[in-house]
């Protein structure tokens, strides 16, 4: 979204004693002193086991100053790398990893995407990622670009405009890639989700229901809509994600805002252009101070979440939750949420405060109680681990400002039981 303006408290920041052997530029830094390698080590651990206790130490996190992360041009430009920029190798696996918790662990991190080109197109203000299907990564930015990404280095490989239907940009938020490979793309603005082919044609919209309209047209607030998308393996069920909530809607017993989730199924057979039918809609509990950025779906149903705030002065709040919507009442036809006790959220559970991370001696351009974390808005399920975990590629949006920053970050999930 065009700007980003969330109160929240952020977890004090655990700070690696040293880099990884392949940092953002690649350098290597200077062995890590043992023992205070090991005070870090511990040290998140004990801030990853206090932000798993439960939600009520984020219920419960008061209001702050915040402050927009508009979008500001880059008084320096870009360097155009010609397809080729300096990225460093992830395809080393760190030794068992940096743990952010008991069920996340940092592997690595790249910036080596920021503030570069490629053929003449910008690489940044990333706003989603996905799996395409010829193994590459694809990666959305919000001026309305497709990127292509080698799917092991990660340098770009690919750039194309996408139009609507007017051929005028857009503000594009949400990426999902059918097993055939058309892309959906949501676009918050109106809010619309659009499908295109291979060639980038626009084959039509879905169906909205009107209170998701932004307003006077429906209850949605302008910036505040389609931010996430995400197919189910088999591309049976389509889940878009609100950022922010409708006017009218309400909190949960814990405080915690309500924000919907949209479902479209996919029809077999015939010749549509978009083979989709509006289905459930499910309420979503959010931490008070932090939007919805960005979900993947499970095979099993499940999602991943991500959270994401931002406060002046502070820095970067984001939380990676497992979200279980299966017995989610359907609040279609509900007008104002949470409507009583017949409406059933969504449950979830947290996964990680990626402020409890090591910061592995990540650079910050803006204050950062971590200096690991930016604006992350972009995940993607990469790939499986042993043992039922998930490899998981995170991107942040730069908003191409010189205080930001295009990062990936590469972590290990264990989401648990079914």
């Amino acid at each position: 979204m065009r700007v980003r303006s969330a109160v929240v408290r952020v977890t004090a920041a655990v700070l690696a004693a040293g880099c990884l052997t392949a940092c953002a530029e690649g350098a290597p830094a200077a062995a890590p002193d043992p023992a205070a390698t090991a005070a870090a080590d511990s040290a998140a651990a004990d801030a990853a086991a206090s932000a798993t206790a439960g939600r009520a130490a984020s219920a419960g996190t008061g209001p702050g100053t915040s402050a927009a992360s508009a979008r500001t041009k880059n008084s320096g430009a870009p360097s155009d790398t010609g397809g080729q920029p300096s990225v460093q190798d992830d395809r080393r696996p760190a030794a068992g990893g940096h743990p952010c918790s008991p069920s996340v662990s940092l592997d690595r991190y790249s910036d080596a995407l920021d503030k570069t080109t490629y053929q003449g197109t910008f690489v940044g203000n990333l706003s989603a990622l996905t799996r395409d299907t010829d193994g590459s990564l694809a990666a959305l930015s919000d001026r309305s670009v497709l990127l292509g990404l080698d799917g092991r280095s990660h340098r770009p490989v690919r750039a194309d405009k996408l139009t609507d239907e007017q051929g005028a940009v857009l503000d594009a938020e949400g990426l999902a890639v059918e097993p055939g490979g058309s892309y959906l793309v949501s676009s918050e603005g109106e809010p619309a989700v659009r499908r295109y082919d291979r060639s980038h044609r626009l084959l039509g919209r879905l169906p909205l229901p009107g209170p998701l309209r932004v307003e006077p047209a429906g209850r949605a607030q302008a910036n505040q809509t389609f931010e996430g998308l995400t197919l189910t393996p088999g591309g049976a069920t389509l889940t878009a994600a609100m950022e922010g909530q409708l006017t009218a809607d309400g909190k949960d017993t814990a405080a915690r805002p309500l924000l919907r989730f949209q479902t479209w199924q996919r029809q077999s057979g015939g010749s549509r252009t978009v083979p989709y039918r509006l289905s459930k809609q499910y309420a979503y509990p959010v931490d008070p101070g932090l939007a919805v950025s960005e979900i993947a779906a499970l095979p099993d149903g499940r999602l991943l979440v991500l959270e994401r705030g931002f406060t002046a002065g502070v820095g970067n709040t984001v939380r990676l939750y497992l979200a279980d919507p299966r017995r989610a009442g359907d609040v279609s036809r509900v007008i104002e949420l949470p409507a009583g006790k017949n409406v059933r959220p969504a449950r979830k559970k947290l996964l990680a405060d990626l402020g409890a991370c090591p910061s592995l001696g990540a650079p910050a351009h803006q204050p950062q109680a971590n200096p690991l974390l930016d604006n992350i808005e972009g995940m993607a399920i990469t790939g499986h681990a042993p043992g039922g975990r998930l490899r998981l590629l995170l991107v942040s949006d730069d908003n191409e400002s010189p205080k930001q920053i295009t990062r990936l970050y590469s972590l290990t999930v264990r989401p648990g039981g079914r």
